[in-house]
């Protein structure tokens, strides 16, 4: 069965500006304590009172490593332990092995045979996740993979979650644009080729939001900063690439200007 993004974090640097940019940008996000509390220690941003993502501050081993602030993507998994084991063989790379915030998630911080990092787990609480329609404001509507080669890449998702290929678009100069299913009708994210600008192999999220003129407005007044966009997409939508005020890529998509 195929798995698939289930929740997403931020790491970064100033906890507390970091909840009002966001909150501010996105327009629909509540911010609620999580562990830690006081904003400092892990922040759920909510639609409709349901979590959807998370923020919290850019943990000292990790800035230590020159981690910068970076958005952080959970894959579902049926077992932490086996999965890391599986990804290994496969050529990935443990960064922190299983381990669980009690009652809570166990989870494994792991990357892709190209060096894209990523997070497997298994949520431990009985309550499900909310479920929300496609392009609800402030749910995460597309998963885009910066990959070294992103036409050798996408089998080890495919061996690894079980994903499918969807669409592909040729961009010319900038190669194949592969879209990817997680096991639903709809194709859920596209991997590419990363372009020389992007200086190492990542994912990006696209965070819903209603109209992107005045998102990127709420943007720049936060402090963070447009690199790329606002660009129509195949399907009508607009999208943006941005930078937060930490130093976060983050993205935005709308279904209109």
């Amino acid at each position: 069965m195929a798995t698939g993004f289930f929740w997403y974090d931020v790491m970064t640097t100033d906890a507390k500006a970091g909840i009002k940019f966001y909150t501010d940008v996105v327009g629909s996000w509540g911010a609620e304590d999580g562990p830690g509390g006081n904003g400092n220690g892990y922040t759920v941003f909510t639609v409709e009172g349901q979590g959807v993502a998370g923020l919290m501050k850019l943990p000292e081993d990790a800035a230590k490593m020159g981690v910068p602030p970076c958005w952080m993507g959970y894959i579902a998994v049926d077992d932490v332990d086996a999965a890391a084991a599986r990804l290994e063989k496969l050529g990935g790379k443990i960064h922190k092995p299983p381990q669980d915030i009690p009652g809570v998630i166990r989870f494994a911080v792991v990357a892709d045979p190209q060096g894209a990092g990523f997070i497997i787990a298994k949520g431990l609480m009985d309550k499900p996740m909310a479920s929300f329609p496609p392009g609800t404001p402030g749910t995460v509507g597309w998963h885009e993979l910066y990959a070294v080669d992103g036409a050798t890449i996408f089998d080890f998702y495919e061996k690894m979650f079980g994903w499918t290929k969807s669409d592909a678009m040729d961009m010319g100069p900038m190669g194949v644009y592969q879209m990817f299913k997680t096991g639903g009708e709809f194709a859920m994210g596209g991997i590419m080729t990363k372009p020389p600008a992007v200086p190492v192999p990542h994912w990006g999220f696209y965070i819903n939001v209603p109209a992107i003129d005045a998102a990127v407005e709420r943007v720049t007044t936060g402090g963070g900063k447009v690199i790329n966009g606002p660009m129509e997409v195949p399907g009508g939508q607009w999208i943006i690439q941005g930078i937060d005020p930490q130093g976060a890529f983050f993205n935005l998509v709308a279904p209109k200007r």
